[in-house]
């Protein structure tokens, strides 16, 4: 008999192991209405890239049928990826995000799909079994192209957005759906829109993050998850190399190109590109860091600005680690860069009660610290940063109640220049190592003016310092501390950045 049972027993965890299929970071993986072909999907590890294959009939009227592979996510949530077909084949294939009630093939859903024309919208079906409706905004892109396709649940308002390469974000699609339990089944689909036919997709960058109340104060609530990320600026293809359930901030890059530096509880720690356990950094007495910490362009120096009792200062030591030594005693000092003679260094500071903040260079030898800037009344100064040849600092401004914008000036502070002209208000530019590009982030335009926050929908950009238009090269949920810092790889390919997540 209890033969009998442990067989039992080991069937039924076979069977509902086999049902769920987990794949990658999804724990579901199964069709969805009973396809006459049935669908798999598969994960690649090293690139963290998901390939789907299903057939169905359609994802419309009263009934679906398709290929899904899912989580249960409960609460609010903003799905991101990138999706591109295999192939030429129907034009109304679909593949996209999509969030169901249930996995019955009648259940209430809402999703956003990218079509084999090109053809993006997103639909919906109230309550089981009512027909599909769809969102009155399209786009279009060219058969080949991927898109960015992002789903966003607030509360019971679900918002379908999407992205040609390069581009913001714009909204397909948004609906109340008040009969929408608050536990969903969310994941990526693919349709064939041929009960014959199996269609492929590649699905990367895939992120699901659950966001915090638009008033949510982490510094008095609470931190959240973070995702330490490492991309390629060129095809925008990012990897999850070391993740937390609490608060790091702002990866350098170190070096010899093996490993990051990023600040954590007050400390720094480096950790390998690969990803692995992080090591603590010996920096004596400075044990109060915040996430401004950048390496002198010879690789010898490491710049900090740590709270000394008195708020923030400046310190410098070696890279390798060991006691700290001043560069400023007047707080609040934050550090932002070294020129490249290794000698000097630039931040930003606060010189009054209730002046704006400037930027000023000082030299590690001692001396008098310089004015590089003379802001007043709404104007603000931030993020400061050498080229790598000194040619400029480059740094971002507010100018007369504006949108924050970034500029560039002379090593002396004159021949000051505005380099971008948009909505956006745009942080902390960071020139590559071969001097070629800026890569910083963009805020949307209803952050306050002088403030870069945690949490929010943000961008990371990339533009030429030749000029040019910004891209857009990720989407991500962030802000304070994703890349406050030069994060370029030593080879110009690559920069690293934080992502957040509540789980």
């Amino acid at each position: 008999m209890k033969l009998t049972i442990t067989i039992l027993c080991f069937c039924l965890f076979a069977l509902s192991h086999a049902q769920e299929n987990p794949l990658g970071d999804f724990t579901f993986n199964k069709d969805i209405g009973n396809p006459k072909i049935a669908g798999e999907a598969s994960y690649d590890e090293a690139t963290q890239t998901y390939t789907i294959k299903g057939a169905g009939e359609n994802i419309w009227g009263q009934r679906d049928e398709h290929r899904y592979v899912y989580n249960k996510i409960s609460g609010d949530f903003v799905a991101t990826a990138n999706f591109e077909f295999e192939g030429y084949n129907e034009i109304h294939r679909k593949i996209g995000w999509m969030a169901r009630s249930s996995d019955a093939d009648n259940a209430m859903m809402v999703g956003g799909f990218l079509h084999g024309d090109g053809l993006f919208s997103g639909q919906w079906r109230e309550r089981k079994g009512a027909e599909m409706q769809l969102g009155h905004d399209e786009v279009r892109a060219p058969k080949r192209f991927y898109q960015v396709i992002q789903l966003e649940r607030r509360g019971n308002t679900f918002i379908v957005r999407a992205a040609h390469p390069g581009e913001p974000l714009q909204v397909i699609s948004e609906k109340v759906l008040d009969q929408m339990p608050k536990e969903v089944l969310l994941g990526l689909v693919i349709c064939s829109h041929d009960a014959n036919t199996v269609e492929t997709a590649k699905v990367w960058n895939v992120r699901i993050d659950q966001p915090m109340p638009m008033d949510y104060n982490p510094y008095q609530e609470g931190w959240i998850g973070s995702r330490m990320e490492i991309m390629n600026v060129f095809d925008g293809k990012r990897k999850v190399i070391h993740t937390k359930n609490d608060r790091f901030e702002a990866p350098n890059w170190m070096p010899d190109g093996k490993k990051l530096l990023f600040n954590m509880e007050g400390s720094l720690y480096t950790i390998p590109i690969v990803g692995g356990t992080p090591e603590k950094l010996n920096t004596g007495v400075a044990d109060k860091l915040n996430n401004d910490h950048c390496i002198s362009f010879d690789g010898k120096l490491l710049g900090i600005s740590h709270n000394d009792g008195e708020g923030s200062n400046v310190f410098y030591l070696p890279l390798a680690g060991g006691e700290p030594k001043a560069l400023t005693s007047q707080a609040p000092s934050y550090l932002h860069g070294w020129a490249p003679n290794n000698k000097e260094m630039v931040y930003v500071a606060q010189r009054g009660e209730g002046e704006p903040y400037d930027i000023y260079k000082k030299s590690i030898k001692g001396g008098k610290e310089v004015k590089l800037t003379n802001n007043k009344n709404l104007d603000h100064a931030d993020g400061c940063e050498y080229s790598p040849e000194g040619k400029y600092i480059y740094y971002n401004a507010a100018k007369g109640g504006s949108a924050m914008q970034l500029w560039r000036m002379k090593p002396d502070g004159s021949k000051k220049e505005q380099l971008t002209f948009d909505e956006y208000h745009d942080w902390f530019p960071h020139i590559s190592p071969d001097g070629k590009w800026i890569a910083f982030i963009s805020f949307g335009p209803d952050i306050e003016l002088n403030s870069h926050p945690p949490l929010k929908h943000v961008m990371l950009r990339l533009m030429p310092v030749s000029g040019g238009a910004p891209k857009v090269i990720a989407h991500l949920y962030g802000g304070q501390g994703t890349i406050n810092v030069n994060s370029w790889s030593p080879d110009s390919k690559h920069i690293a950045f934080v992502s957040n997540s509540s789980k």
